[in-house]
């Protein structure tokens, strides 16, 4: 089978890489493993990784510090972080330092699969500059002193446009943090958002949907469908101006 990529997967616990070696490696990824922070460093020191999935909690050092040298090291180094005890802290401070992912144990098999699939796929065009670029039509920069967000309740918000048009759209800083977003699902044929009911979903690392829930009510006359991809540009390369996604474009209905 043709390897798709290197992966170190750095735990102290045996049933963790034990099960990525069989759940990536089944699937053709090369499965190294670590169980001590400095061991981890040392073979990133020595040999060029696609990715690092690392425990937070480890017998000699914190994992957090393991993403920090990790990225001195191998700057293009994909860093997942997993713990079995998330601390809003370690989720900033991951973030912060360039984590691809902060997720929560346990987690399914199918999930594994897709945060490695996301990695990969991501890597495939990251690299590209101008097709980043693209996906700063899609982000919306909390600097817009023109165009304001107003912000509603859990990671909506809303923004007015021109000829009465506003954007209401997602925070993926609200989901991040919490170690929820995994992707968004937007209904192909919407027609109208109702202030306070749901109009899309988030799919979360334990396989669970959370409810996004619209800040006001109007008609749907534009979706962004590059939702998913830009949320994984905005998040790999960082893009603090951001954070913030448009989803929907709509027409204010007084009720």
């Amino acid at each position: 089978m043709e390897k798709k990529g290197k992966i170190l997967v750095l735990d102290d616990d045996p049933v963790v890489t034990l099960s990525c070696k069989r759940i990536l490696g089944a699937e053709g990824y090369n499965i190294i493993t670590a169980e001590k922070g400095e061991d981890a460093l040392k073979k990133i020191a020595g040999e060029e990784f696609d990715l690092l999935i690392s425990d937070i909690r480890l017998p000699d050092i914190n994992g957090v510090e393991v993403l920090r040298e990790s990225k001195i090291i191998q700057p293009k180094l994909d860093v997942v972080i997993i713990t079995g005890y998330p601390t809003l802290e370690d989720a900033k401070e991951s973030v912060r330092l360039g984590a691809f992912e902060f997720i929560e144990k346990p987690f399914t098999p199918e999930f594994m699969l897709n945060v490695a699939a996301k990695v990969f796929d991501t890597r495939g065009w990251i690299l590209r500059k101008a097709f980043i670029d693209d996906f700063r039509n899609d982000i919306v920069s909390l600097r817009d002193t023109e165009n304001p967000v107003i912000f509603y309740k859990e990671g909506t918000w809303a923004r007015p446009l021109k000829n009465e048009i506003w954007e209401i759209g997602c925070d993926v800083r609200y989901w991040l943090l919490a170690g929820q977003l995994m992707c968004i699902d937007l209904p192909e044929r919407i027609k109208a958002v109702i202030a306070g009911e749901e109009f899309g979903k988030i799919y979360t690392g334990s396989g669970q949907t959370e409810e996004l829930i619209s800040p006001m009510t109007g008609k749907v006359i534009a979706l962004n469908h590059n939702a998913n991809a830009a949320m994984s540009a905005l998040i790999k390369d960082n893009l603090s101006e951001g954070w913030l996604l448009w989803l929907a474009r709509i027409q204010p209905i007084t009720v």
